[in-house]
């Protein structure tokens, strides 16, 4: 019988699923808790019993960290989640007083560890995070375009509506407003208008390509990212279900040698007799 160690037992146990949806039921409730710290009449009664249960919560996180320190070791810090998942929990350590009191706001960062906890969660965070490079492209070009309909728009309207386009700062505001189609029309285009009666050739185009070509784009990237990341990662399960039948039928044959050897041995032996 094979004699597990104390890193062993700790490693099973937060490969365990009970283990791991225990500390997701403890992250729900902590999350319903720190919602519940908002609400100033339920802290007038319940200010000590809320905070005990906060500081309980934190403490289950704290062991929990601890044991998957102690398993994995180095290990844990190669794992993005895992740095993520400590970093989360060491800023609600952090003093409630004091010049990093501040930081104490993001301790219901602690709830996003559910994404570190949910598989499904963590594959569409990594198809998101693999999209940025093409994001990041889509975004510059759309910054460009912005920049020259900016300029355009300060030299035509800028003299007649200076709160709107009294500067490439101020165009940039509002065209962003009219990007997201509220009150672009009664709220911009159309006050431009009565000055300027040609002006919806300069507010059609910028809609047309700045809302429905380049939002398409930043949508269709991440589809697309989705898509391949899916992709992979069902290539990744058939390859890892390969490999485990590949390695049974291995333990089968070599299994199926050792009888057979063993067999040859008996019969030598009864021939020698």
């Amino acid at each position: 019988m094979t004699h597990m160690t104390v890193r062993d037992r700790a490693f099973a146990l937060i490969q365990n699923p009970w283990f791991t949806n225990a500390i997701l039921g403890v992250i729900l409730f902590n999350a319903l808790v720190l919602g519940l710290q908002t609400a100033p009449e339920l802290m007038a009664g319940w200010q000590g019993a809320l905070l005990i249960v906060d500081k309980i919560c934190l403490s289950i996180f704290v062991v929990e960290l601890l044991i998957r320190l102690y398993a994995m070791r180095w290990r844990f810090f190669k794992d993005p989640w895992s740095v993520f998942d400590l970093t989360v929990v060491a800023i609600a350590l952090v003093p409630a007083s004091g010049p990093l009191s501040v930081l104490r706001a993001f301790r219901v960062l602690r709830i996003l560890r559910v994404i570190t906890i949910v598989p499904s969660m963590r594959r569409v965070v990594s198809a998101l995070l693999g999209a940025l490079p093409g994001l990041g492209a889509i975004g510059l070009l759309l910054m460009l375009i912005y920049y020259v309909f900016a300029v355009i728009a300060t030299d035509l309207f800028g003299d007649q509506f200076p709160a709107w386009f009294g500067s490439i700062g101020l165009s940039f505001y509002t065209l962003f407003q009219v990007m997201t189609l509220e009150s672009w029309s009664m709220g911009i285009s159309r006050p431009v208008m009565e000055q300027y009666p040609f002006a919806w050739l300069f507010f059609v185009p910028f809609i047309l390509v700045a809302t429905f070509t380049m939002l398409n784009l930043f949508i269709a990237i991440i589809v697309n990212a989705m898509q391949t990341f899916t992709e992979q990662d069902h290539a990744a399960e058939v390859a890892f279900k390969e490999q485990a039948t590949e390695d049974k039928e291995q333990a089968l044959r070599e299994q199926l040698q050792a009888i057979h050897q063993e067999l040859r041995l008996l019969r030598e032996q009864v021939r020698s007799k």
